[in-house]
């Protein structure tokens, strides 16, 4: 049967038995295999030879045929570590692990440490060289804890023991975080979290100072704020009562223009009405208010008298002079012109009884 009668399930089917024969024989020839698991390298380290020790490039995640006999393959975690020194006896160790250190005073502190740390696969076969510990866990609670420790201490004793309690707590654990990063960078530990898991611990009188140096603030804080809010309403009512004033004297300013505006008018228009008083007008009037009663004494002829009054007389200014200044007074208006309906009559009509 030619080749080209082959279905490709069976061409498949004899590709994978090669595929599983060759890797058989090279366990066979090898003698073992191995598989690193997810979230984990291999670390190849040569026994015997010229090239013993441990190989620089890791073994990433599947199967690796290895030599039993001049070979070992350990597996090294890089998944995230979380690890937790506490004085707790039920958690992690079962031994008191909690950190102390000291503040600026002197003041000593206790408190329960986590960290969260990975290892960076590229720098997982020298940190293997280095220390020789496939436990990761060893060296945490180990070299890494006495690093975190350190850091932790230095960083506290630059602060005092009020502000690691109080709002300076963060910044104490950036600092050291950032000293820890520095210090096992270059053996492959890369710093996820640094953080303290429970409140800190310090001795009770100094507990009792320093509440009581926070509750003094937190009075300080609100009388103040109680001084702030009553200099605040005084500067309110100073406020109001500027506008009050303010607007009773703007009331009044305007009352007084009024007034004044009211007597300009009243003046300018008496000044009008004196000034339109002609002779014909004052003769007219005469007329109008006489009651047609002679006078009881009469001196002269026997005929009626005709009473006369020249403004000029009570105005003191000539007819042309207060002709110019009504005609200024009313603008544009021209001079008064009797209304034909209001001509007195003459001098010599006799009146009406």
């Amino acid at each position: 049967m030619s080749t080209s009668s082959w279905s490709p399930f069976r061409l498949y089917s004899i590709g994978a038995l090669v595929a599983v024969l060759l890797l058989s024989s090279s366990c066979l020839f090898y003698a073992s295999c191995t598989r690193v698991d997810v979230g984990h390298v291999g670390i190849r380290v040569h026994l015997a030879g010229s090239e013993r020790g441990v190989e620089d490039a890791p073994i990433v995640t599947g199967w690796v045929m290895y030599n039993p006999a001049t070979e070992e393959i350990i597996e090294f975690p890089t998944n995230v570590q979380n690890v937790v020194w506490t004085a707790d006896l039920h958690e992690g160790s079962p031994t008191d692990e909690s950190i102390t250190f000291a503040s600026r005073e002197g003041v000593s502190v206790n408190a329960d440490v986590g960290l969260a740390f990975h290892i960076d696969r590229t720098m997982a076969p020298r940190l293997y060289s280095r220390f020789r510990e496939r436990d990761i866990s060893v060296l945490a609670h180990g070299y890494v804890r006495n690093v975190v420790r350190e850091a932790i201490s230095e960083a506290a004793s630059q602060m005092e023991v009020q502000d690691i309690y109080g709002v300076r707590k963060t910044e104490l654990l950036h600092q050291a975080q950032a000293a820890i990063e520095e210090r096992l960078g270059g053996d492959g530990f890369v710093v996820d979290q640094l953080t303290f898991v429970s409140a800190l611990r310090l001795p009770p009188n100094v507990v009792d100072s320093i509440n009581e140096a926070m509750a003094a603030t937190q009075n300080a804080i609100q009388a103040e704020n109680r001084v702030r809010q009553v200099r605040a309403e005084a500067e309110q009512n100073i406020a109001q009562a500027r506008g009050e004033a303010e607007a009773s004297r703007q009331r009044a300013q305007g009352e007084a223009d009024a007034i004044l505006i009211r007597a300009r008018a009243e003046a300018q228009a008496n000044e009008i009405i004196r000034l339109s008083t002609s002779p014909e007008v004052i003769a007219y009037r005469q007329t109008q208010r006489w009651d047609g009663q002679l006078p009881v004494v009469v001196g002269g002829t026997s005929g009626v008298p005709v009473l006369t009054l020249e403004s000029s007389q009570f105005l003191r200014i000539s007819e042309q002079e207060r002709s110019d200044r009504l005609r200024e007074l009313l603008g544009s208006t021209p001079a008064y012109a009797p209304a034909s309906d209001a001509t007195p009559p003459a001098a010599d009509a006799p009146a009406t009884q």
